[in-house]
């Protein structure tokens, strides 16, 4: 019998009843230590939007004001060739067991006739407030959602999705390999990476989000 799971709904029990996810946990991964280069332009603007946060207390600030100071403006500038930068994505997938729905905060995806296609990293927004939740079991969500339409787009039995949840200023990146899609128990490894503080370290945040598109980038 198949069941309906919003993103924003689903809890660490819900995970487990669908999937099976091994956390390799936090390290020095390939992925996590960009050695690409930024043009001058990208280090302006990586510089004004450090300025304008520094003048700010990101603790005081709403999620949407953060999103937009903060957030967005690095997924922008993340931008390669025809991956673009996407906001409040509706995604709609359905496994043999589970269908998984929702909005995701942010993609950078292929887009086609101004459509997203593929997305290649997914972005959860984390509330901060006593109720907020813990955002890894709703990117796990998203992740396997993506990963199944990407699944259903180009075949490929290992599906690399990459995400990050963003709590303030702070990005947390993960790596999820996800595999046997077509069962009723799709099979996901994660790795993270360490927690990065925008106001201090934009430019290693933009350098891990352009060595993650760089491998989806076509010629």
């Amino acid at each position: 019998m198949s069941i309906t799971l919003n993103f924003s709904d689903i809890s660490a029990a819900d995970i487990k009843r669908i999937a099976k996810v091994a956390e390799k946990g936090v390290g020095s991964y390939d992925w996590t230590q960009s050695q690409v280069a930024l043009t001058v332009t990208e280090k302006v603007f990586v510089n004004g939007i450090v300025s304008h946060l520094l003048d700010y207390e990101t603790t005081l600030m709403n999620e949407a004001t953060i999103w937009a100071r903060a957030i967005y403006p690095l997924l922008v500038l993340a931008e390669q060739g025809n991956i673009q930068a996407w906001a409040e994505v509706p995604i709609q997938a359905q496994y043999p067991h589970v269908e998984l729905q929702g909005i995701i905060d942010g993609v950078l995806s292929k887009a086609v006739a101004g459509l997203v296609e593929t997305p290649y990293l997914v972005v959860v927004e984390a509330k901060r407030s006593l109720e907020g939740k813990n955002p890894r079991f709703q990117l796990y969500g998203e992740i396997l959602a993506t990963a199944r339409l990407n699944w259903e787009s180009n075949g490929q039995p290992v599906q690399e999705i990459f995400g990050c949840y963003t709590i303030g200023d702070s990005w947390t990146f993960i790596r999820a390999l996800v595999q046997q899609i077509d069962t009723d128990c799709p099979e996901m490894t994660i790795e993270s990476s360490r927690e990065y503080i925008e106001k201090l370290e934009a430019e290693t945040i933009l350098k891990t989000l352009k060595l993650i598109i760089s491998k989806y980038v076509t010629p």
